[in-house]
């Protein structure tokens, strides 16, 4: 009898797992037809950058904090060799013995991707968190792939940055808006067979015409090459220093 009993109990409950197996389905079957629908999810991701660091000869001797100079560099200077980034620009002087009066982060891109607008964020971070960085005198500078970089990264996080100034680069004049009253100084060869520019004044024109003062170098007879002198030359250093959120 008692064996009867636990025979019934058990096909009872196989039957309501059917039944609500079946009505749990039924329940996520969706309508047909094209509808609206909402993805969310957090993704971690780890971020891995090799890079040159200068810090001022009277950095520790200072009790103030410094100016902070992101340098991002061009294609050509990608991989995992340190020492291709000296090539032009900031490490390269800084290399031959020119001092600078604000720290200068020089990270290197990976071989066969562009620069990430994030990873480059979170860099800062974390040089803000290690170093003695004003975090109002943030400054921007890439040369033809780090001239779109340093683009992306302003108008991806305008509010990080005291100044931009991009050589021989672009951007989108469609959204560059994005960035509002920040001081601008772009360079650009006149002769530049890599990237025209067009590509330049474009990103001028847009933000002249959204009230951005904007400045611009062009040099007549240079080709891709306008960072050489656009480095060389102490005003572009002293500009930046003027410039403060």
């Amino acid at each position: 009898m008692k064996k009867g009993i636990i025979v019934f109990g058990f096909a009872f409950v196989g039957a309501l797992v059917f039944f609500g197996c079946a009505s749990s389905k039924q329940s996520q079957e969706e309508v047909v037809g094209q509808h609206a629908k909402t993805f969310s999810k957090e993704i971690k991701k780890k971020v891995e950058m090799n890079y040159l660091l200068y810090l001022p000869k009277n950095y520790n001797s200072a009790k103030e904090k410094f100016p902070l100079l992101l340098f991002l560099h061009g294609s050509g200077e990608r991989g995992s060799d340190l020492n291709l980034v000296k090539r032009h620009g900031p490490p390269k002087l800084i290399d031959q013995g020119k001092d600078f009066p604000f720290i200068v982060a020089s990270p290197q891109c990976p071989e066969n991707v562009w620069w990430s607008t994030e990873d480059l964020s979170a860099l800062i971070d974390d040089l803000i968190q290690k170093y003695q960085v004003d975090e109002k005198r943030i400054y921007v500078t890439g040369l033809s792939m780090g001239g779109y970089g340093a683009w992306a990264l302003v108008e991806k996080f305008p509010n990080r940055f005291a100044a931009i100034a991009p050589v021989c680069g672009g951007g989108n004049p469609l959204t560059i808006c994005e960035i509002g009253k920040l001081p601008v100084w772009v360079f650009h060869g006149a002769k530049d067979p890599v990237v025209p520019v067009k590509e330049a004044q474009q990103m001028v024109d847009a933000l002249k015409n959204c009230g951005n003062d904007v400045k611009l170098t062009i040099y007549p007879e240079a080709g891709h090459d306008a960072w050489t002198e656009t480095y060389n030359n102490q005003e572009l250093y002293d500009w930046l220093l003027k410039q403060k959120k």
